[in-house]
């Protein structure tokens, strides 16, 4: 959180200084966190909006919500409201401001594809997002990313178009300035993946130890991680929440995208489950 901060203020003193207007680094920093608190406050609806989710019939999904209630009451959580997305692809993802208003959803193809204890198993990783704050850190740090994208594109576009303080005659800093605003968005998106990667070992090994089968968890994401085909609604906005990429093994295998990627490889997770003592 420190680094996005960093970035965010590095990025708008150095533009400021292009452009000559001081009033730029302060409209920056008060911007990003006027988007970050609304993200913030309204991250679980745009979450189950952009994922189509629907909340999960209590009858029809009755194994379901025993397995989330007990799950909650074992790790002294509240209940979290839980909905289904309608999707072949195995998945599942936690959101909302804290733990009294978190929302957990999965996929009807996860339900499909695990046992009982591998859905135990991803039940407790998204709990455990929930029981570790990561729906903060993850919304604080995807408001900040996209946002650094956006005023850096803002800013390429003035600079090719005649924008600039025509009376700042240093070549050079003009030339960091441009070097600043194609840098950020990339160091911001490194930074997020960075966040989101930690947070999945914590939450998987949170998970394992709330279940006391590590093992359960770790069969879960194979059967995920093996399925091939992207889910039917994959978007990079929300891709951090899921529990694995929901891109697909093709996307996922990728270089280019492992670099960039949200979730640390599958064999990495499943190896550090199995060295887990619960």
């Amino acid at each position: 959180m420190t680094g996005f901060l960093v970035v965010v203020i590095g990025l708008g003193w150095i533009v400021s200084q292009v452009y000559g207007n001081t009033g730029i680094l302060y409209a920056a920093v008060a911007f990003s966190l006027f988007m970050n608190i609304t993200a913030y406050w309204f991250s679980d609806k745009i979450a189950l909006a952009s994922t189509g989710a629907k909340e999960a019939d209590p009858v029809q999904y009755l194994e379901l919500h025993r397995i989330v209630e007990n799950l909650a009451i074992t790790a002294g959580l509240p209940k979290p409201r839980v909905y289904i997305i309608e999707d072949q692809a195995p998945n599942a993802f936690a959101a909302g401001r804290d733990p009294k208003h978190a929302v957990i959803a999965v996929t009807t193809g996860l339900l499909a594809t695990l046992d009982r204890s591998e859905l135990e198993g991803v039940v407790a990783h998204e709990l455990s997002h929930i029981g570790n704050r990561d729906i903060l850190v993850m919304t604080v740090a995807v408001v900040l990313a996209g946002f650094i994208a956006i005023v850096s594109d803002i800013f390429l576009r003035m600079s090719f178009f005649g924008g600039g303080n025509r009376d700042n005659k240093n070549p050079l800093l003009l030339i960091a300035g441009i070097a600043a605003i194609i840098l950020a968005p990339i160091a911001a998106q490194l930074i997020q993946m960075a966040v989101s990667r930690k947070r999945e070992f914590l939450a998987d090994a949170s998970g394992a130890l709330l279940t006391r089968y590590p093992d359960a968890l770790a069969s879960a994401l194979q059967k995920i991680a093996s399925y091939p085909a992207p889910m039917q609604r994959a978007s990079n906005a929300t891709a951090h929440l899921f529990i694995s990429n929901p891109f697909g093994t093709h996307e996922a295998g990728q270089w280019l995208t492992k670099l960039f990627s949200t979730h640390p490889p599958t064999p990495e997770r499943i190896a550090a489950l199995g060295g887990l003592k619960v």
